[in-house]
């Protein structure tokens, strides 16, 4: 099994992993609905209808059907 030659400290390993940082989601705002959502994914309404940039794909009265 192979071992380092010799130990890494403290402040070399944290150096190197400075870059590897969670970043918030991009929410956006419909401008029909004023909903917020993720981009490129559909979304329901305070209603219940289900959108995608911003159109109609189904109404309250299909979703309930299904």
């Amino acid at each position: 099994m192979a071992h380092p030659k010799s130990k890494i400290s403290k402040q070399r390993k944290r150096k190197r992993r400075t870059h590897k940082k969670i970043e918030a989601p991009n929410v956006a705002i419909c401008p029909t609905t004023g909903e917020p959502h993720l981009w490129h994914r559909a979304y329901y309404d305070m209603e219940g209808n289900l959108y995608y940039k911003g159109k109609l794909v189904i109404p309250i009265d299909e979703a309930v059907e299904e």
